[in-house]
């Protein structure tokens, strides 16, 4: 899995799901991130040292967005400390709540748990204990909603 989160909301924005780790996966999160979020020239988006971040594909992608890529150090597991802790919560509430039979079956479950309980139902401390959906909407300026 590829996701991308906000560090604003602290809402994944961008996720992909793939049985294998290439470029594809991490094309297809920030696409969806950039259509989530639309004007995204400027953003920053941070990454681990792995291979698929760093392809031709993907830094051609984040050019063309007006995107800027950041790696964090190699070691560094603090450079990357959000989407770790994501990561965690993710393999605590999905992944190691039951076996799974089917990829299908574990890939609804993810975005279940993305979509409904993380983003709507989680509330979050850096947050003010707001979900990052709420966040969001007490955050934005009326011209924002209007639109």
């Amino acid at each position: 899995m590829s996701a991308i989160k906000d560090l604003f909301s602290n809402r994944i924005v961008g996720y992909s799901i793939s049985d294998r780790m290439k470029s594809r996966i991490v094309t297809d999160a920030v696409s969806m991130a950039v259509a989530r979020r639309g004007e995204v020239a400027g953003c920053i988006l941070h990454s681990d040292r792995g291979s698929q971040y760093g392809s031709r594909k993907v830094r051609r992608l984040l050019g063309y967005h007006g995107l800027v890529g950041s790696m964090g150090r190699v070691g560094a597991a603090g450079d990357n400390a959000a989407m770790e802790s994501f990561f965690a919560l993710l393999q605590k509430n999905v992944l190691d709540r039951q076996p799974w039979p089917s990829r299908e079956q574990l890939r609804t479950a993810i975005v279940w748990w993305i979509e409904r309980t993380y983003h709507r139902r989680r509330r979050q401390a850096s947050l003010g204990r707001l979900t990052p959906v709420d966040y969001e909407t007490i955050m934005a300026t009326p011209a924002a909603l209007a639109a």
